[in-house]
């Protein structure tokens, strides 16, 4: 596969050394200051696009891949609205393939708490805690709202991010807090505490190398599907 990669910092950097070491992908472009200002500009085919970069690359990727019919592997995180809603509308002619985490274990986290909220979520609160290196612009991170999403798929509780003052009781929502510090790769927690017992759910990664792995493989992965948008959850189905 011939490889253009956006994004050329820590996650970009593990891409590249696990795609040097594949014999079956070969990076022929790398989007970043100083080297390639756009996809657009990368000469060859692409066969896939992998994205670790920020928001604002989005139009030249998705043009890109069209010019191609490349697959596209998105890990980055911060898109608008909008912008979500473009790759939904590129995801009805091109693959796309987009999360927020491409870990296995944070896919297998997400299928857990999402089977087991159903079962406590009327007797049961429900916290998220997220854990991330100093370095890290976003908060919350992909990941929580991801897990967010998946404890409550209908947006039936309140969302409420950080607590301070006289909050008083909680009522009928869900927590999610953003802790940063370190150089912490990545660590999730979904919390259910219940009257006298309390059930934790956590993920944690220590180095990145998993998500660089876990995008070489949903590469491998979307590049034979047909048009849609997938997810981790389909890589591993």
């Amino acid at each position: 596969m011939n490889v253009i990669l956006c994004g050329y910092g820590r996650m970009g950097l593990m891409i590249e050394q696990i795609a040097l070491q594949s014999e079956d992908m070969d990076i022929i472009g790398v989007v970043h200051p100083g080297l390639y200002d756009s996809p657009l500009d990368v000469p060859g085919r692409a066969d896939v696009i992998i994205d670790f970069s920020y928001p604002g690359n989005l139009d030249g990727i998705l043009a890109r891949a069209r010019r191609d019919n490349s697959a596209v592997v998105i890990g980055t995180t911060g898109f608008t609205e909008e912008q979500l809603a473009q790759i939904r509308e590129a995801s009805k002619t091109l693959r796309v393939m987009h999360s927020s985490n491409y870990s296995v274990g944070v896919a297998v986290l997400k299928r857990a708490v999402a089977m087991v909220a159903p079962a406590l979520k009327d007797s049961f609160d429900i916290e998220i805690v997220e854990t991330h290196h100093n370095q890290k612009v976003d908060a919350p991170s992909g990941t929580a709202k991801m897990l967010l999403k998946a404890v409550d798929p209908d947006d039936g509780f309140d969302h409420v991010y950080g607590r301070e003052g006289v909050p008083g009781a909680r009522g009928h929502e869900i927590g999610i807090h953003a802790l940063r510090g370190g150089t912490v790769a990545g660590e999730h927690s979904v919390f259910f505490f219940g009257v006298d017992e309390t059930l934790e759910f956590k993920h944690s990664a220590t180095s990145r190398r998993i998500f660089a792995a876990g995008a070489m493989r949903a590469a491998r992965f979307v590049v034979n599907q047909p048009a849609g948008l997938y997810n981790m959850d389909d890589v591993l189905s």
